[in-house]
């Protein structure tokens, strides 16, 4: 998600394997190491006071809720882990694409890369995508779909994937470092829904997150760092009935579970 701050602290996340895999011990502490995160094994982890926990699982890692039977959340561009589905590529006539502009040149900054779903959209458009996401929980999972996706053997996916550049960090500081290598034609952001709207995301999933990270309460901060950085345009993805971000978008392209509001930029 965006720049905002974290509703919670590593703390309140443990990582975890299963306890019948010992062998995926290590690579648990190393993961938590990272991103300083209690690593416990899950022998009676329900019944822990940590609001998440991060399982390692070998094949990928979940995110999800201690006392949760189902399925928590996974970073998969592949459609083949179990319970996940890659979604597919986009047409050029859908909201998404439209919002996003000429593709002949462009490249994207999407400062708000979360689950990186969007990412991987513009990406099979075709798309150079430069994702930033500060949360180390969400960059881990990044990483993790990132590497999975590169070792299966789908051509498709992997050339999606080598259109997409990911940074862990501040995107507020990570764009201005990021302009200095290169153009900024378009920056996608994608903010929190507020509390009190429905969102595009799954009920299940979009309480995951924000139990994660939170709020996206700069995200007017984050918009005036990327309207300064765009040549060509500021995109910002909201629901269909909330408000805009800020006043007056040059325009909008509206579908079912989103609108798009664009801000022209410079170019």
């Amino acid at each position: 998600m965006s720049s905002g701050q974290h509703a919670l602290s590593a703390s309140a996340v443990i990582v975890t394997w299963p306890s019948d895999r010992p062998s995926l011990q290590e690579e648990a502490r190393t993961l938590a190491n990272k991103v300083d995160c209690e690593c416990r094994d899950s022998e009676g982890i329900e019944k822990t006071e940590a609001a998440l926990l991060l399982v390692v699982h070998g094949d990928r890692l979940e995110l999800r809720e201690p006392a949760s039977r189902g399925r928590g959340l996974t970073v998969d561009f592949t459609g083949t882990v179990k319970g996940t589905r890659r979604r597919a590529g986009v047409s050029s006539k859908q909201p998404i694409a439209r919002a996003m502009g000429p593709r002949r040149g462009a490249s994207i900054i999407d400062a708000t890369a979360g689950l990186a779903r969007d990412t991987f959209l513009l990406a099979s458009l075709g798309y150079p995508v430069i994702a930033v996401e500060r949360s180390p929980i969400l960059a881990a999972m990044i990483h993790d779909g990132l590497a999975r996706g590169m070792g299966v053997g789908n051509a498709r996916v992997r050339a999606t994937l080598e259109r997409i550049r990911f940074v862990e960090g501040d995107a507020r500081e990570a764009i201005g470092v990021l302009t200095k290598q290169g153009t900024a034609d378009v920056v996608y952001l994608d903010p929190m829904y507020p509390s009190k709207k429905k969102s595009a995301l799954a009920k299940k999933e979009i309480r995951l997150l924000r139990q994660l990270v939170g709020d996206d309460g700069d995200a007017e901060e984050l918009f005036r760092v990327a309207r300064e950085a765009a040549v060509r345009r500021v995109v910002v993805k909201r629901h269909p009935q909330a408000p805009p971000l800020v006043p007056s978008p040059d325009v909008q392209f509206k579908g079912r579970t989103a609108r798009f509001d664009v801000y022209l930029g410079r170019g």
